[in-house]
């Protein structure tokens, strides 16, 4: 049976990289137990891709007749560890491979190519006198358009990747007595002038190859496995180098990289770090092209928090400053986030990412308000998660409101009017009847009291003539096209147009502004309620008036000349009962209640409120207990 090759190309490898060459050729090198393998990279130019060509040497047993027939045969492999197509990956880059193999005093050549087959290839066995053994692969013909990166090519970087790759396999051959030799070379034909990147040449031999300690694993909880051991390795290397981490399966002789095993924010600066977890349960767990894994997800789950686990405990052992930076995390986390404590996992903290282990305690805390939310009927136990959850999500929405605080508290004199506006309700928005649970999110009038979050209407800066018609359920008053800053109407029943309202009118004026500009907020809450008086008491049971300024001595001296009283606040804060009469004929007053607050006592005051709540939460939180 023939196979398409270029078929089976794209089959098996949808997206390979440059690597995956050298790494396929290293691998049939060892394979074929040689001890010694020289690679040369060669290009006319940096940019010049067509012109890459790479030679790889090997001293090991070469193209056998044995070896050639496997070659010949896709998916013909002697075991598990082994996947019979990897060869496929040196056509997704080049046309030609050129082989040519000594062995046993023979010398067998033939071209490796998309029309390869073993029936009609050009195949040449000859006899010769040499005794040497020695098998080349040349590569040419490149099919690439660019280079990714320059990595691909680069002596330091392809020994780096070529040592992660094989680290279980040289760890082996290590612990065997075995020698062996990897030269990597580049040469570039033509090397411009300021050009980094130049001629190159490294080695690698197992004497690069930290010690690796060993200690079994616990792997109970994986039922049926438990042959599980950690190699690892920590070293301490120049302190001004970043951590380099790596965290790996060892599957087939070859390492798996799981690179959201341990995050390198907490580790201190300087470590070099490797972990190669063994089992039996790994063997040919990946897929022909050896580029994804193919355990189950229930078993890689629990594979995962096995391997975290067990480089935590390593790591607070030998890294001492790992348990503070990692008791910080844990600090920040409960201090930003203190409606999930209870749903981190303690032990995994400072060994993932900050943000993964938020993304963590955030799933377990929807799966159980999906549980609780999806339940017939709630008994003491759901009950109760019912309760707590309840209270998460509260806090969750204090949490959002101290965001909001802070953001008020950076507001300088160098910041609009606009901005203190559109935090408390974007301007010109209009939000009706609080019904949906996400509007909550839509506008911040808490700041000013919790109270008036239960709005029928809140507007802002619409005229005075739509907040009238409103009030009056859409009776046309005239014209008017004065626009307060923010306007809050209460209904007890908004569909009964008999039922009376309370309005709230709201003031605002930016930081820094003169003595004369800060008046004007008074003179505006006078304005908007000669206006809206004619609708009192027949239509408006109760008018609130509200004016934020920020306040100095001068100000003060004036509301005080005005009879205004202060009241108790975190800053300033002053109240007086305003009389106003309807109109000219009018004989007797009716009284209004007007605040004069300062910016500061605005957001103070908020502050103060919010944290009492999320005070609460918080120890709430730390004395519950999540099964």
């Amino acid at each position: 049976m023939q196979v398409n090759i270029k078929q089976a190309i794209r089959l098996f490898f949808s997206n390979p990289s440059l690597d995956m060459v050298f790494i396929e050729a290293i691998a049939n090198s060892l394979d074929a137990d040689a001890s010694k393998i020289s690679i040369c990279i060669s290009i006319d130019e940096l940019g010049k891709q067509e012109t890459l060509k790479i030679t790889v040497q090997d001293n090991g047993v070469g193209f056998t007749q044995e070896r050639y027939g496997k070659f010949c045969k896709l998916l013909q492999v002697e075991d598990s560890t082994h996947k019979g197509v990897g060869r496929l990956v040196y056509l997704y880059y080049f046309d030609t491979i050129e082989v040519s193999s000594i062995f046993n005093k023979q010398h067998r050549t033939f071209l490796y190519n998309t029309s390869f087959d073993e029936a009609n290839s050009n195949m040449v066995l000859e006899p010769i006198d040499s005794q040497e053994q020695r098998t080349i692969l040349n590569f040419s013909n490149c099919t690439l358009k660019r280079l990714s990166s320059y990595n691909s090519i680069l002596p330091d970087s392809l020994k780096r990747m070529i040592l992660e790759e094989f680290l279980p396999r040289f760890y082996v051959y290590k612990e065997e007595g075995k020698e062996i030799e990897i030269d990597i070379e580049l040469k570039i034909g033509k090397v411009k002038k300021n050009q980094f990147i130049g001629n190159r040449k490294v080695t690698i031999s197992l004497n690069d190859l930290p010690v690796l300690k060993v200690e079994e694993v616990n792997a109970s909880q994986i039922r049926m496995f438990e042959d599980m051991v950690l190699q690892y390795s920590i070293e301490k290397k120049e302190s001004y180098v970043a951590p380099f981490i790596i965290t790996a399966l060892c599957i087939d002789n070859r390492a798996y990289k799981l690179s959201d095993i341990i995050s390198s924010d907490n580790i201190p600066w300087g470590y070099e770090l490797i972990f190669l977890l063994k089992s039996s349960i790994f063997n040919g767990q990946v897929d022909p092209s050896r580029q994804t894994l193919t355990l189950r997800d229930e078993l890689l789950k629990s594979v995962k928090k096995i391997f975290r686990t067990k480089i935590a405990n390593i790591i607070q052992q030998d890294i001492p400053s790992f348990k503070e930076s990692n008791e910080k995390t844990r600090l920040s986390l409960s201090k930003s986030y203190p409606h999930l404590l209870g749903y981190f996992e303690d032990e995994e903290i400072g060994i993932v990412s900050r943000s993964k282990s938020l993304e963590i305690a955030q799933q377990k805390f929807l799966r159980d308000q999906k549980t609780v939310l999806e339940a017939e009927y709630l008994d003491g136990e759901k009950y109760e998660k019912a309760m707590d959850l309840s209270s998460r999500s509260l806090a969750e929405y204090i949490l959002y409101r101290e965001k909001i605080i802070s953001k008020l508290e950076t507001i300088t004199n160098k910041d609009s009017e606009a901005t203190i506006h559109n935090l408390i309700l974007p301007k010109r928005s209009i939000l009706k009847n609080n019904q949906n649970v996400t509007a909550i999110y839509n506008n911040n009038l808490w700041l000013l009291d919790n109270k008036y979050m239960t709005y029928t209407t809140a507007m802002s800066e619409r005229t005075m003539q739509e907040v009238v018609e409103e009030i009056t359920q859409g009776v046309e008053h005239g014209s008017d096209s004065n626009r307060p800053d923010l306007a809050i109407i209460f209904s007890d029943n908004p569909e009964d147009l008999s039922c009376k309202v309370d309005v709230v009118i709201i003031e605002l004026k930016k930081r820094g502004i003169k003595l004369s500009k800060t008046e004007e907020v008074i003179s505006q809450l006078k304005q908007r309620a000669t206006k809206l008086m004619n609708y009192y008491p027949n239509r408006i049971q109760r008018i609130w008036f509200y004016g934020i300024v920020e306040f100095n001595d001068e100000f003060k001296l004036s509301l005080k000349n005005e009879h205004y009283t202060p009241l108790f606040s975190k800053d300033t804060l002053y109240y007086k009962e305003n009389e106003w009469y309807l109109s000219l004929e009018s004989d007797i007053p009716y009284k209004v209640g007007t605040y004069i607050l300062s910016i500061d006592a605005f957001i103070k005051d908020a502050k103060a409120h919010n944290e009492i709540f999320l005070n609460i939460l918080k120890e709430g939180f730390k004395v519950s207990k999540i099964d």
